[in-house]
């Protein structure tokens, strides 16, 4: 099979800063035509790497036979219309994340990727990271044992992303942090459990420093700042999830809260043993001849894990691989989030179907 043909949607900052130094490093993709609503950040992009064409219109991107795959990364709203428009098209589909902004278009992009045949795989590049590799292959060796609970979440000090712009305003972007930093953390989670299915949800979401000014963190660089935009999504949300397996698992996500530094995590509780994951530091927690022993692994420091999961799409497609993500996994995940904002909305557990 010769190069991938690859058609990039949407070329703001998560394209530049990430996908496209993966992308051109790859022996085997072809970076072909790049589409953005503004042609001209587009055209800056393909003169300075040799891309042969700009669209203002992704559909003319699909409408092209020598292409073989697309990259998304617009605003949320649109990752689920493109992908089935692409899927239909006969395109192989990656999108960044979340996959959808509601469980209804998650549901139809999952059943495009069936219909077409066509791969579908949505960012999930916390699992490729070292440390996670290492989780993983942890827990599947049975060190664990039996993980019956946990917690997970990425708590910021001050880190609103693109405040007034399209990360924070919900009709754009679906949501506030839960959506944005909750599908990492909450997809590794479950990953690291063994994907059990969840069944029911709670959840309580706040907004509390929509006014504030004062950044700490360099993720609130994301997104383009409009002092007279639009601000009704929450700033922090926590919840409860139950899965059929008997496990449970706590979360919670903020741009912004009174706490001490920006961190992410995920703790898992297992009958043989534990770990705390906190950023990229691992502590495993378990007994040895009736000895409480906690050990520190010493992980190299995480290879580019968005370009891993770019190139593990590539070995999919042209290789055979085994997905690591499927678009189940990516349903479930989006069922997840529509449940803790109901709960949030309504005070109420909500059982998932």
């Amino acid at each position: 099979m010769s190069k991938l043909r690859l058609g990039v949607i949407g070329t703001g900052g998560i394209f530049k800063h990430v996908h496209l130094p993966a992308l051109l490093k790859h022996a085997d993709i072809e970076i072909v035509a790049l589409c953005d609503i503004i042609p001209a950040k587009a055209q800056i992009i393909a003169d300075e790497h040799g891309i042969q064409q700009v669209y203002e219109n992704y559909r003319d991107v699909l409408a092209r036979d020598d292409i073989d795959a697309v990259d998304i990364c617009t605003p949320n709203l649109y990752h689920s219309e493109i992908a089935i428009a692409a899927l239909n098209a006969g395109k192989h589909v990656f999108c960044e994340k979340p996959d959808a902004v509601n469980q209804h278009e998650a549901l139809k992009m999952k059943q495009a990727a069936e219909s077409s045949g066509k791969v579908l795989m949505v960012m999930r590049n916390n699992r490729f990271r070292a440390v996670s590799q290492f989780l993983k292959r942890v827990s599947e060796q049975g060190h664990l044992g039996d993980i019956y609970a946990g917690r997970c979440g990425w708590i910021r000090r001050r880190g609103i992303p693109g405040k007034g712009g399209w990360f924070t305003t919900k009709e754009l972007s679906g949501g506030g942090p839960l959506i944005d930093l909750g599908v990492h953390m909450i997809d590794l989670t479950v990953w690291l459990m063994g994907n059990p299915k969840p069944v029911s949800v709670s959840g309580s979401t706040y907004c509390k420093f929509a006014a504030s000014t004062i950044s700490d963190s360099e993720h609130s660089k994301f997104g383009e700042t409009q002092s007279e935009g639009v601000f009704d999504v929450e700033d922090l949300a926590n919840g409860y999830i139950r899965f059929d397996n008997g496990a449970s698992l706590q979360l919670e996500f903020s741009w912004a809260s009174n706490i001490g530094e920006e961190s992410n995590f995920v703790e898992l509780r297992g009958t043989k043993g534990g770990f705390k994951l906190v950023n990229d530091d691992i502590k495993l927690y378990t007994e040895l001849e009736g000895v409480l022993c906690d050990i520190h692994p010493q992980i190299e420091a995480s290879q580019d894990a968005h370009g891993a999961n770019l190139y593990h799409f590539v070995d999919v497609i042209k290789h055979d691989a085994e997905p690591l993500f499927t678009p189940e996994q990516g349903l479930d995940m989006i069922k997840i989030l529509d449940a803790i904002y109901e709960s949030a909305r309504t005070g109420k557990e909500v059982y998932l179907t």
